[in-house]
């Protein structure tokens, strides 16, 4: 085990086996694999923090995408646990900037970059997002940075 979320994630791992968490249980084994196969692809033993936030906001992701289909589709009951399962990720994730905080970042992106206008939201938000670094989801830098430019 090389970094200190991959350790906390094993931990949390062998808790939620003593208490028979039957759901925590689930998700982290599915994390650990792919941080396995993300370890694999890399072609080394150990994989960074960021990576593992990259891999936690992808199966976020899915797991939100999957409950709004479940809704659509009339299972309110499949989309309640996919968004269970989506908070226990959530929990591996930094601490998410706030609205003013994320506003400040990327208001300091646009004017160290120049940007002036909506032709600029592509330039804005791959730096808000390297500058953010897994603190922000990319749908709020997203809809900041169109207010802001607008």
């Amino acid at each position: 085990m090389g970094c200190k979320l991959e350790e906390t994630i094993q931990r949390d791992l062998v808790a939620a086996m003593k208490s028979r968490d039957e759901r925590r249980m689930a998700v982290l084994r599915m994390l650990k694999t792919s941080i396995q196969l993300a370890s694999t692809e890399k072609g080394r033993g150990e994989i960074a923090d960021g990576d593992i936030h990259v891999l936690v906001r992808r199966g976020i992701k899915q797991r939100e995408e999957a409950a709004e289909l479940y809704k659509t589709g009339g299972a309110p009951e499949r989309a309640e646990e996919e968004l269970a399962e989506s908070r226990i990720l959530a929990e591996y994730l930094p601490a998410q900037l706030g609205n003013e905080e994320l506003e400040r970042v990327i208001s300091g992106v646009i004017s160290s970059l120049g940007a002036s206008g909506p032709k600029d939201i592509g330039r804005v938000m791959g730096a808000a997002m390297k500058e953010t670094a897994g603190r922000a989801d990319g749908k709020r830098v997203k809809e900041i940075t169109a207010k802001l430019l607008a």
